[in-house]
């Protein structure tokens, strides 16, 4: 039998704050599981059943964990691909009914762990892109406002529509 080999320093389960960012996408994602089935799901599905208030404190956890992944490693090509997985989560999750079903099955926070486990074993991890960053986050920035917006603006037409 061979001795199992020690992380390497700059690997992914070495550092302690990579270990934090994946046990928390597995919290938001995939920490429970349906009895008597492999169905999985997290906290997200749950949190975005509260209208507005659900879908904006997940996509603020989401976007946590990105700038923990951005500040230890992630090239910003991974980061704009993580970005991407969070907006399509935000936007999509966001509508009424279809939203909440689509936060069952797409885990955008396991995906962005997984594209930053390959980043680092292809070992190019530490790259910069800081403008870039900036510029997705601003563009998340006004795409949750538009859907907390948005899901206000259908929450009054919905009140006035059936009172």
């Amino acid at each position: 039998m061979l001795p199992r080999s020690q992380p390497v320093a700059n690997s992914f389960d070495a550092d302690e704050r990579l270990r934090w960012v994946e046990r928390v996408a597995r919290l938001m994602d995939s920490q429970f599981r349906l009895p008597g089935t492999r169905f999985r799901f997290g906290l997200d599905p749950l949190l975005g059943l509260l209208p507005v208030v659900g879908d904006l404190s997940t996509t603020v956890v989401s976007v946590a964990l990105l700038m923990t992944m951005f500040r230890h490693g992630a090239s910003g090509a991974v980061v704009v691909r993580m970005a991407l997985n969070i907006l399509i989560d935000t936007v999509v999750g966001g509508i009424p009914i279809l939203g909440n079903v689509f936060d069952f099955a797409y885990k955008s926070n396991e995906r962005n762990v997984a594209l930053l486990r390959r980043h680092y074993a292809e070992g190019r991890h530490g790259g910069s892109g800081r403008g870039l960053i900036l510029l997705l986050l601003v563009v998340l920035a006004a795409v949750v406002g538009l859907v907390g917006w948005g899901s206000v603006a259908l929450l009054r037409w919905g009140w006035h529509y059936f009172n």
